[in-house]
This record gives C-alpha cells, structure tokens and sequence, in this order.
C-alpha cells in the first residue's frame, strides 16, 4: 500500500517504456583510424564500453551501444530521455586536447563578450576586446580564495589533465596582439611559410558558417598549431591554437556537486593522475606569465574549442575545482564527459534516426496475447486440481503483479529502467515461476492431510518443508538471472532483470501473504472441514484413517469364551 501510495504521489504511475516500445533516437557512427590507433576489435570495443558508461551516465537505462561490421557503432537512445544531450555525448567522439590559444576573436563581426577582471596573482592586463572567456573559475578546492587559484572557464567543457608540460612560444607561431584591437595572428621574423598559411587561414575564417566550421579544428594534427571555432553565450569565436600541450586522459576523478557552503552553486570538483597533477600546476603556471589571450589554454573536444579559460596562477596540489554559472544539467554533463574521457578512435556521425514504436507495438500486442493465453490455461489448471485453493493462487499472483508494477514504474525515475520486449517476456516467464512456488506449498499441505492431520496443524508443519524449497527454486532462478544480467547488454539485461526481479517478489509474496493467507483460512469450516470444493477433501485425497487405540483385555483368559456369556 505504502508503495503504491509512493508510486501516485510521485506522478510516476506508468514504466517508462524502452526503444522497442516507445520509439527513440538511433545514431550510427564510423570509426576513422587516429594516429597511432588502429581501426581493430579491441578499439571499437573500447569504444563502445566507453559510450555506453557514457549514455549511462546521462541516466539512461536500456540504451543499446554495439558494433556493426568492422568499423560502425549503433547507438540506439530511448524516447523519455534527453536523447539530445546523449547525442551530443556519443557524437563527440574525438579526443581532448588542451591547446594554448595564441589568438582569439568573435567571428563574423559578432560583439565581443567583456572579459571578466583578472585577480593581483595575474600578470599583465587582459585584452578586453577579444577575450571569450566567461566569468566561471577553476580554483583549488577550498572555501576562502586559495593561492594557487584560479582559472577561468567558459562553462560548458574543461578537463584538468593536461599532458604535456610544453608551453605556447611566440617564436615560430602566430602571436597575439596585446593592444584594445581584436587580437590576431601576425609572423614573427622567424615565422615560416606554415605560419603565414595559418595566418591567411585564420583571418578569412568566419565561424558563423556551418561549413567552414566544419573544415577548421577536425583536421589539425594534435602536434602542429591550427585554427578553431567555439561558441560563448550563443557568440561564434575563432581561435588560433598551438601545439596540443594535453589531452584529456589524466582525469582520475571528476563528479558534480552543489556548493552549500558557499555562492558557487554547481560546480564540478576533479581530481587528476601523479603525472596529470604535475602536468597541470606546469602548464597554468605557464601560461599565467603571458598577456591574455595567451594566458588562456583551449579545451579542444572534436575539433571546437569548447572552453578558453584563462590562467592567474599555477594550480597545484591534484586537485581543481570549475564554479560559476553552472546549471545542474551542465555541471553533469562536463562531470560526465571528464569521467569517462577519451575514446581510441575517432568517429564519424552517419546518420541520426527517429525510431517508431509501431513495429515494437504489435510485438508487445502479441506477447501480452500470449502471456494472456498462458495466464488464462494455468488459471484454469489451478481451480479444475485445487480448487478453493485456486483463490489462494490467483490472490498471491494479483498481488505479485500489482507490486511488479508499481516498482517498474518508480525505478523508471530512479534509476533509469525502461521497459521493452524481453522485460516483459520476462515478467510472463515469472508467472510461471510464481505459481510453481504455490503449488509446492499446496502439495506439503495435501500431504500432511494424506497422514491424517487436520487442516490447521497440516498448515504449519507443511510450511518449513515448502519455505526451504521455494528458497532452494527461487535462488536458482535468480542467480541464473543475475549471471545473465552481467555477462549481457542491451535488451537481454531488460529480460533479466525483470526475471530477477520477480523472482524477489516472488519469495516476498509467499512469505508475506500467501502462508499468513492459508493460515487465517485454516480456520474456515470450509476449508478446516475438507469441503469437495476446497481442494483439501480428505477422501478426495486418500487421507488415512486418524489413528486410533484400541481397548486391550482388562486380564488373561483361560480357555475358550463362550459368546453367549455362558
């Protein structure tokens, strides 16, 4: 009662409903070989594990993440869940880097965002002309300010595992102005001809343009400066960045939490490897010497500069910490993609399909169908051999069945559980399963009527018989059900799960009301008399006689009695 009071009181009062079932997104992507990683089964399934932990991590349950051939990945999102966002996570698929920014400005003429004041561990003045960064700030753990503070980030994407300890040089690479004006790249004497070509690249860019931002950033080798687009608060910038210092595979820990003790709100605490530590407090204390932009280090995720956070002091310790303007939804994300990191290979978006749910709906139309006709016939088995004892049955399975729903409908916000075919071939299977474990009960109690014991004392000594095997059956198909729930993925976990599910349920029901239940109807005469109609007649039953003493002869006799008392 309590949990079906929950269930309408949360709102939640139907499951949520699987791909199969309810529809949802389907998104096939291509793998293309990076270099120093090759297009074989171990990457792709590298791939696919970290995709899956991925979509995972957004809470969504029932995704299915496979390969298909050689080189594709299917990814198939449930309608309900913010498919939107996990197309983003799967679709974002190359690696992060962390590159210096040697130049930025807004594209397309777009107005530039004022740059948020530096604090005294700064060096120099920023540009307040061309500077993306926002106003969130990456700074030791610690609720008053902390010396080795803080840089600045955009809000949607920083990872704090740089990897390696290299730092932007003006020589060689395009250098950014440090006058009001927009900054842009300009040679150096020793400038060669690669660094006029970024230049002219750089100035004709227009990141406005889908097209042209989709030709910038992908194609950049993670050794050699490139260009790049990122937007800030809706604002297209370009970038010119230099040589990859990091990417992004020395996070160890990355979580979301809301501050309670501060105004920081949601913010995202991460915690890196020895060497990403090292690498980190080297790179930040860098950059925190030169000028803005070139105190920024773009956080390149698949060829967009997704953050461009700037640099005061150098943070050491292992430890860092994003607060600002995050919502829980951002923090999340960033959370997220931080966790799970970077995967082998690069991939290639295909195509991104609605899926319907009518062929799903006809499929379930005819499972329910069959599960309907398997319900129908074991009713019927019950009342023509137990009779009476068939309402004892058909209570306990009514009863098994309202508190399989009610839980499938509250796991759905809680953990994600969505309900699709096999879940429900699952739940049909358990019927049997449910109603085996009231006849082994039955059976103990028919036995001990069979020996000539009355019903209520038949009750309780048929029941330690039964409980241990109901106990022995229901922990076999458990563990059957939770074996295959680990060693699968995608729809089978569905049908485990439901299977283990009910199998819980099972023991909970018989516990809980079908022995109280037969209990209280012992004291019925009609049971407790052995009505035909109970199911617990004992001559139906070929119960023995009760037994009886017979009365022994008060003393010996001597010779022969005459039956006449002569």
């Amino acid at each position: 009662m309590a949990m079906t009071g929950g269930m309408f009181l949360a709102g939640h009062t139907t499951p949520r409903l699987g791909i199969d079932l309810a529809g949802g997104t389907s998104i096939t992507l291509k793998a293309k070989a990076d270099q120093g990683s090759a297009i074989n089964k171990a990457n792709m399934d590298t791939a696919v594990d970290i995709m899956n932990r991925r979509v995972n991590g957004l809470g969504v349950s029932e995704a299915e993440v496979q390969t298909q051939g050689d080189d594709h990945i299917i990814v198939n999102i449930p309608k309900g869940t913010n498919s939107k966002e996990a197309q983003q996570q799967v679709g974002t698929t190359a690696k992060l880097y962390f590159r210096p920014v040697l130049a930025s400005e807004p594209s397309g003429g777009a107005a530039p965002k004022p740059s948020p004041s530096t604090s005294s561990g700064a060096s120099g003045s920023p540009s307040p002309a061309a500077s993306p960064s926002g106003d969130q700030k990456a700074t030791s753990p610690s609720n008053a300010p902390s010396p080795n503070a803080s840089a600045t980030s955009q809000g949607r994407a920083v990872s704090d595992a740089l990897k390696a300890d290299a730092t932007p040089s003006p020589t060689g690479s395009p250098s950014a102005k440090s006058s009001g004006a927009p900054a842009s790249p300009s040679p150096t004497p020793g400038a060669n001809a690669d660094a006029a070509k970024l230049q002219a690249q750089y100035q004709a860019l227009d990141c406005t343009k889908p097209a042209e931002r989709a030709k910038v950033g992908k194609a950049g080798k993670p050794g050699e400066p490139t260009v790049a687009c990122g937007e800030v608060n809706k604002v297209w910038y370009k970038y010119v960045l230099g040589p990859a210092a990091v990417d992004g595979t020395e996070v160890k820990k990355a979580q979301a939490i809301f501050d309670t003790q501060g105004a920081s709100g949601w913010q995202v605490q991460m915690t890196f490897t020895s060497s990403g530590a090292k690498k980190f407090a080297d790179i930040t204390g860098e950059l925190a010497k030169n000028q803005q932009p070139q105190n920024e280090f773009g956080i390149v995720l698949d060829g967009d500069v997704v953050s461009s956070p700037y640099v005061q002091q150098a943070i050491t310790g292992g430890q860092a910490e994003i607060s600002g303007r995050f919502t829980q939804e951002e923090a999340q994300s960033l959370s997220n993609m931080l966790s799970y990191g970077a995967l082998p290979l690069s991939f290639q978006e295909e195509t991104v399909t609605t899926v319907t749910a009518a062929l799903g709906g006809e499929q379930l139309k005819a499972g329910l169908l069959a599960g309907a006709i398997g319900l129908v016939l074991v009713v019927i088995y019950l009342v023509a051999y137990y009779r009476g004892l068939s309402l004892v049955a058909m209570a306990s399975l009514l009863v098994s069945a309202i508190l399989t729903y009610v839980i499938m409908s509250l796991l759905g916000p809680a953990i994600g559980f969505a309900l699709n075919l096999p879940a429900v071939c699952g739940a049909i299977v358990a019927i049997g399963i449910t109603a085996d474990s009231f006849i082994v009960y039955f059976e103990r109690i028919r036995d001990e009527i069979r020996e000539g014991r009355t019903l209520r004392p038949a009750v309780e000594r048929a029941w330690p018989r039964a409980r241990r095997t109901i106990l022995v059956s229901d922990f076999v198909s458990f563990l059957a059900a939770a074996v295959l729930f680990i060693v699968t993925v995608g729809k089978v976990q569905g049908f485990a799960f439901t299977l283990g599910l009910t199998t819980v349920l099972d023991v909970v029901v018989v516990f809980l009301f079908t022995k109280p239940l037969m209990t209280l109807l012992a004291r019925r005469r009609f049971f407790a008399d052995g009505h035909k109609w109970s199911g617990l007649d004992p001559r139906s039953l070929g119960a023995k006689p009760p037994l009886r003493r017979t009365r022994r002869p008060s003393g010996p006799t001597t010779g022969p009695v005459d039956p006449k008392g002569a």
